[in-house]
């Protein structure tokens, strides 16, 4: 289990949450549930319905749909969060390579930060512009 002071260092250190004040990252890091996987286990499932967002504290995670590998995250990668705010049947499935510590947000209490906090909803809106032209480039 992570302390909260933990918890912070790791938020803060993530992008969607780097502007966000101490104090609400505080208030985050009560929020955010600390799961562990061993390697092997399956994190996330393809087409099971996603409401949560997931930030990888430590180790690594292996992200994929049925045999195509589309990438390995490790420390302070982020996963999940369209699901997290829109919930919807998960577009990949997600496994633990070894054992990780994961950080869980489920997506009505990113909702509640982001109605109390801008600086949140700009990192929201920061990645899916991100995920947006990175889209439009590879349609090129």
């Amino acid at each position: 289990m992570l302390l909260t002071i933990e918890k912070v260092l790791i938020l803060k250190s993530v992008k969607v949450f780097s502007s966000v004040p101490e104090a609400q990252l505080v208030d985050l890091a009560t929020i955010v549930e600390s799961v562990e996987y061993e390697a092997g286990d399956l994190i996330v499932r393809e087409g099971d319905l996603g409401t949560s967002m997931y930030i990888v504290a430590d180790g690594k995670v292996r992200v994929f749909e049925g045999d195509k590998e589309l990438g390995i995250l490790g420390s302070r990668a982020v996963f999940g969060e369209l699901a997290a705010l829109d919930p919807e049947p998960r577009a990949a499935s997600v496994e633990a390579l070894e054992s990780c510590t994961l950080l869980r947000l489920e997506g009505e209490s990113l909702y509640d930060l982001m109605t109390g906090n801008k600086e949140v909803t700009r990192g929201i809106v920061h990645v899916l512009c991100d995920y947006a032209r990175r889209n439009l480039a590879l349609a090129k």
